[in-house]
């Protein structure tokens, strides 16, 4: 079956304490009774939404052996790109019902940007989301202009990353990206704000509860958000671009991707850890 989605970057072992009452306090210790250990990060989130709605996806990544065997049970293809002995990523998240806090240890993942950029060259499919942040952005530019002539759209999620705004070529990558996808503070750190009028291509703005807006050709078309009752919004915006991707690569126009986006980046919330909430089609 020809492959709809390739979800390419970091993933991770995600162990989340969840229903905190409030942050813990420095010197002191708190007990948590919820406890979830689970697999998460961008590029696994997404391709997972994105193959419960319907799409044939592949994940490329650095994966333990059980988050391998777990995809597969997902009927995603993979190419594990952690070599014997490498240590796969962790990440542990404190979760209130209004906010959450991590704490990572990325093990193979810092080693990483060269493999995927070589992986690049034999990678096949109809789109390519890639959850990483570059470090060297004038590599990823000519990346993306070969993929363009093979022709495969893209799209972006960085994550929060202060200095890659002072990174060589940044800007120039930004102008590059079919569909970015930013949460609000992030449209901040890496540009004007809410107004992405002047990039090209298709820029998200997710907005959380209040639902998300989108820039494309100079025009702006706002979501309104789903009334839900959280329980835990990790992985949420990841379970956002699943569901608009799962959208856009099945035909659905934009206002339609991103409905879809906004009702399965509300579902994962509803469940504790980005993969439980996650709804089949």
């Amino acid at each position: 079956m020809p492959i709809d989605l390739v979800s390419l970057g970091e993933t991770f072992e995600d162990i989340i304490f969840h229903d905190l009452q409030s942050w813990p306090v420095l010197g002191q210790e708190q007990r948590c009774q919820r406890l979830l250990r689970t697999w998460g990060g961008g590029a696994l989130l997404t391709a997972v939404a994105s193959a419960r709605l319907g799409l044939a996806v592949k994940v490329v990544s650095a994966l333990a052996p059980a988050a391998q065997r777990f995809l597969k049970g997902e009927n995603i293809k993979v190419r594990n790109l952690r070599r014997a002995g490498e240590s796969h990523a962790l990440t542990v998240a404190l979760s209130t019902l209004e906010d959450r806090a991590f704490v990572t240890y990325p093990g193979v993942n810092e080693v990483l940007e060269e493999r995927f950029l070589k992986a690049l060259a034999t990678l096949r499919g109809r789109h390519l989301h890639l959850a990483l942040e570059p470090r060297n952005c004038p590599a990823w530019g000519l990346a993306l202009s070969q993929l363009r002539e093979r022709k495969l759209t893209v799209s972006w999620d960085f994550g929060w990353n202060e200095e890659l705004v002072h990174r060589p070529g940044f800007g120039q990558l930004l102008e590059q990206i079919d569909f970015l996808f930013l949460n609000e503070a992030e449209a901040s750190l890496y540009g004007p704000g809410l107004d992405w009028s002047w990039r090209p291509g298709t820029t998200i703005v997710k907005l959380g509860k209040d639902g998300c807006l989108a820039w494309s050709g100079g025009r702006k078309q706002e979501m309104r958000g789903l009334a839900v009752k959280a329980v835990d919004s990790t992985g949420a915006g990841d379970a956002f671009n699943g569901g608009f991707l799962a959208g856009l690569l099945s035909g659905q126009d934009l206002p339609d991707s991103l409905r879809l986006g906004n009702r399965i980046g509300a579902a994962s919330t509803l469940c504790a850890g980005g993969l439980e909430g996650l709804p089949r089609a």
